[in-house]
């Protein structure tokens, strides 16, 4: 199997490559710094694109089986001024616009397109418990990936299934979220954030890639799944989870209107949650490898050397 992944060299595209290779498939990685790729497993390599077209790398689309489109920038790298939002949003548009090119262009269409999302689609959700029916929210966040999940839309048209993955935050020790959230607790002030009430929908690194893998197998895969653990959990629940395993208190929380201070807008990403189901995957018949949070912690941090 041949399968493109755009922001491949990006924390969930790395372990997909990585994942897919060790069975023998091969694996390119589009990326606009090919050298910062570097390091990629064997049966990997990395390919230039520009992110905002197919020139140049078309050609690999023509007879793949799967492209995987992972790109847009960060959301979490500063605050969400005007022109940060800007990029935000232009990042995974021109990304999705580029797929659907070099789709259109190639002789063989690939069979699938999975296309990232995130469950921020739902905006702000309190308690409400949210599935795939579930309409987007209206902030910011929301409306960038609502525009993310319809960029790649067209190749539907063209005969091409497509699969929409919404994820959670996803639990790697290698980068994202987790050791940031795991700085404070090794220097003994971790805590919750802000009230605490919050839900995370989150998912271990291996779920997130042994779903994409699942989504890009399964012939009756299509429209939008969220991506996230079966069990979200509030942010004071996982962050006393997160003291338990790391052997330190869970007592100094961070006041909610010091993080809106610091970071803006861009706080609701630690303040405000969604309580997301993988509804659609459940009944598809996937299985989580770890259903709880507390599984994926002893994973993650009680037998580090693994992951």
């Amino acid at each position: 199997m041949r399968v493109l992944i755009t922001g491949g060299s990006g924390l969930v595209g790395r372990a997909l490559a990585t994942d897919l290779a060790q069975d023998g498939n091969e694996v390119v990685v589009l990326s606009r710094s090919p050298s910062g790729a570097a390091g990629l497993p064997a049966g990997v390599h990395a390919e230039q694109w520009d992110g905002r077209t197919a020139g140049g790398w078309a050609s690999l689309a023509n007879g793949a089986d799967a492209i995987v489109n992972l790109a847009g920038e960060n959301i979490g790298a500063g605050r969400w001024t005007a022109n940060r939002k800007q990029t935000i949003r232009e990042s995974r548009l021109n990304a999705g616009s580029a797929v659907v090119q070099a789709v259109e262009l190639a002789a063989k269409k690939p069979r699938v397109v999975v296309q990232a999302s995130a469950v921020g689609y739902y905006g702000p959700c309190r308690d409400e418990e949210v599935t795939e029916a579930t309409p987007p929210g209206n902030d910011f966040l929301a409306g960038v990936v609502a525009d993310w999940e319809t960029s790649t839309v067209p190749v539907e048209a063209m005969g091409v299934r497509r699969a929409v993955i919404r994820s959670g935050v996803v639990l790697s020790t290698k980068g994202g979220a987790l050791p940031r959230m795991l700085l404070p607790f090794r220097m003994f002030v971790g805590g919750r954030t802000g009230s605490g009430r919050q839900w995370l929908s989150w998912i271990h690194m291996s779920d997130e890639v042994k779903a994409i893998r699942f989504l890009i197998d399964n012939e009756s895969a299509r429209g939008t799944f969220n991506l996230s653990a079966p069990t979200p959990i509030t942010n004071a629940e996982f962050t006393r989870l997160l003291g338990k395993h790391l052997h330190r208190p869970a007592l100094a929380p961070t006041p909610a209107l010091l993080l809106r201070a610091l970071f803006g807008e861009m706080s609701t990403v630690l303040l405000d949650g969604q309580r997301a189901v993988p509804r659609r995957l459940l009944e598809l018949g996937f299985s989580f490898q770890f259903p709880t949070a507390d599984s994926a912690l002893e994973d993650l941090l009680d037998r580090p050397s693994r992951k």
